[in-house]
């Protein structure tokens, strides 16, 4: 059962929602990830390595959006599976107000700590 005191539908909606904006931004970043051109004729040294730490961020950014889109998965998994809400370690349930602010949290707020 998931979690009695959590409206389902809007806690589903809010991570679609949160999933279709985390690929957008993938989609839109795309550019900003790909291989740094090396050419000193065209470009000068500091130019070049401020274009590979502009890289290497998209690049950090990136993996962050694929671990929320994992997480986001996750949390819709237990959605279907009927144990929303449920903490992973005691199995108590996890506060209402906290899942609504944040339902990717997989802990009660006891053994989160």
């Amino acid at each position: 059962m998931n979690h009695p005191e959590v409206d389902i539908a809007v806690i589903r909606e809010k991570l679609l929602t949160l999933d279709a904006t985390l690929r957008e931004e993938s989609a839109s970043s795309e550019n900003s990830r790909d291989t740094v051109m090396l050419d000193q004729t065209s470009v000068g040294r500091l130019s070049r390595m401020d274009a590979m730490q502009g890289q290497a961020m998209a690049k950090a950014g990136e993996q962050r959006r694929q671990l929320k889109l994992k997480q986001i998965a996750a949390a819709l998994q237990r959605i279907e599976t009927e144990s929303f809400g449920e903490c992973i370690e005691c199995g108590e349930w996890i506060g209402a107000k906290r899942l609504t602010w944040d339902p990717l949290v997989l802990k009660c707020i006891e053994c989160a700590d």
